[in-house]
């Protein structure tokens, strides 16, 4: 294969393996990017070869590990932060309803821009 085609490869199953070692600290399937990552890498390189055997072996160890308490705690999970999303949403339209939303909203405006002479004025003021 040529030197471009082994370039082109790497730099993109580096973006997909570094997306997958992202996605271990933030929500999505880490293990499945970096399993991915390593066989697109392990077409050209023979290292990512050795390393997707030891990922493809993780991932098997993860899916055996589900069981249906891991299932039910996400889903109590989700309830949980579903509900407190909605309450907090609630909590804030209650608020800027009672407090007059609009009226300390430009109020707020008014003093920033006193003090920051380049803020615009706002539409229809």
């Amino acid at each position: 294969m040529s030197a471009t085609t082994k370039v082109v490869v790497t730099l993109v199953g580096v973006a997909v393996l570094t997306a997958g070692l992202i996605m271990m600290v933030t929500p999505g399937p880490g293990l499945v990017g970096i399993a991915a990552g390593l066989a697109i890498l392990a077409t050209e390189w023979d290292w990512a070869d050795r390393w997707l055997q030891v990922a493809r072996r993780k991932l098997d160890e993860a899916l055996e590990g589900e069981t249906e308490e891991d299932t039910r705690k996400r889903r109590r999970r989700a309830l949980i932060t579903t509900v407190i999303t909605v309450g907090t949403a609630l909590i804030i339209s209650v608020y800027v309803a009672l407090k007059d939303w609009p009226g300390w909203s430009i109020d707020v405006w008014d003093r920033a821009q006193s003090m920051i002479g380049f803020l615009p004025d706002l539409p229809g003021m």
